[in-house]
């Protein structure tokens, strides 16, 4: 008798979501874990820094090695020679002042410097931009204009789209090349501090620059005042008393540069915070007699914008779930992504004026460019919530723009014209290879 041939298992059916391993719910994932950004979390994304957060170790480092060897070697001979115990208090202020000093490096670099949150998908044009180019004849391009006109205390300034975040930037906010993100009130990139500083940390990098400036100031003449103790004690002259002291010598000669280096930028930022410039605007536009800046309210009230108004919340929940996004991070329109090496480097001033993308017009300034009516903004100079309420400005002449679906579309204008192809094309396999002869 043949043995009974068993029936092979049944073939199970999945659905379309259980096929592409997709369960009911879309697999979620912390922001910081999708972020497409440079940037780099630390404790689960409670603090965020920009991609060249080693250097923070390295700015520490030289705050805290002076630092040391000034308690070692000067300060504590100094503790006998006031009278009344007063000579502990050298070695306390120097390091409570030190202690703020790291304090506010790492409000500096540790916080969301002002980043705008990117969007998920472009702007949809406005109704007047493509109406105007159906009435003239023209086929709606799949691209929006690159600059918008909005007005700040009377004064006309142009915004521009931003590619790699898909949005209109708020005036005074730039892309960094350097952490991949809009920053509002974008003011450089400090590669010491290893963070953009903008509108969330620009007092705290002053607070920190300007009290690194007194601490240098102080071990600079606590050091000269254990020398003369040293001539007085001994009786000897000055150069004999250095010998004696070499640590003393280290000390006066590091100090004295970085006295040039923090105290210059703490001279430059207070000539900033009073005209209510960043150090993007003051190299990049420099305001004269011709071109007014909008922003300056003058000096009292730019400073205490700065240091007394309220520091506005973060627009990024970084430990908030949203859906896995299964895709690669967006690039740049262009050449490709630019790294931290393509940056241009001014000491400390990192402006990050290397290109983020490729469009023509982002040779030319925000403000020098022509003057329309539009609409108006807040008495405060703040741009409205959401940017598709800002006026357009058409530009005149069209500009490139190296993107595979405008140069699909171009394509596919040119030989429909010719009757080769019909509109349907676009929606069939054929698009893909349009796709690939583009790119």
């Amino acid at each position: 008798m043949m043995p009974a041939v068993q029936p092979p298992p049944p073939v199970p059916v999945f659905s379309d979501s259980s096929a592409a391993g997709i369960t009911d719910g879309s697999p979620m994932t912390r922001t910081y874990r999708a972020w497409k950004g440079s940037n780099v979390f630390f404790l689960q994304g409670r603090l965020i820094f920009g991609p060249d957060v080693k250097s923070i170790f390295l700015t520490v480092f030289l705050i805290v090695a002076p630092v040391a060897a000034f308690c070692a070697f000067v300060a504590r001979k100094l503790l006998d020679d006031f009278p009344h115990q007063s000579g502990w208090s050298i070695m306390v202020i120097v390091i409570a002042l030190t202690v703020f000093v790291l304090i506010v490096l790492l409000l500096t670099s540790g916080r969301d410097p002002g980043i705008v949150p990117r969007n998920a998908h472009p702007p949809e044009p406005d109704d007047d931009y493509g109406s105007s180019r159906i009435d003239s004849g023209q086929i709606p391009r799949l691209r929006l204009p690159r600059t918008k006109d909005v007005i700040v205390n009377g004064i006309t300034l142009k915004i521009k789209y931003c590619d790699t975040c898909k949005l209109y930037r708020p005036p005074r906010c730039s892309h960094c090349s350097v952490c991949d993100n809009c920053v509002e009130r974008f003011d450089h990139h400090c590669p010491w501090v290893g963070q953009c500083i903008g509108l969330r940390n620009y007092r705290f990098y002053f607070m920190f620059v300007s009290s690194a400036t007194l601490l240098c100031l102080y071990i600079h003449g606590f050091c000269w005042v254990y020398i003369r103790r040293i001539m007085d004690s001994e009786g000897i002259s000055i150069w004999k008393a250095m010998i004696k002291t070499p640590a003393s010598i280290a000390l006066i000669i590091y100090s004295f540069i970085c006295v040039w280096f923090v105290g210059g930028l703490t001279a430059f930022h207070t000539y900033l915070i009073s005209t209510n410039e960043s150090t993007y605007e003051n190299f990049r536009y420099r305001y004269d007699r011709q071109q007014v800046n909008p922003f300056n309210k003058g000096i009292l009230k730019n400073f205490k914008e700065i240091f007394c108004s309220s520091i506005p919340p973060s627009k990024n929940n970084f430990r908030s779930k949203v859906p896995k996004d299964p895709s690669s991070p967006s690039s740049r329109v262009g050449d490709g992504p630019v790294g931290p090496m393509m940056r241009k480097t001014m000491g400390d001033l990192e402006l990050g004026t290397g290109k983020a993308y490729s469009e023509a017009d982002e040779e030319g300034s925000d403000y020098k460019g022509g003057f329309s009516n539009s609409e108006e903004l807040s008495k405060g100079g703040e741009l409205a919530d959401s940017s598709l309420d800002l006026g357009i400005t058409i530009p005149k002449q069209d500009v490139e723009v190296h993107d595979a679906s405008y140069i699909m579309h171009s394509h596919w204008e040119r030989r429909s014209r010719m009757g080769d192809i019909g509109p349907e094309v676009l929606d069939g396999p054929q698009a893909g290879e349009l796709t690939k002869t583009a790119s």
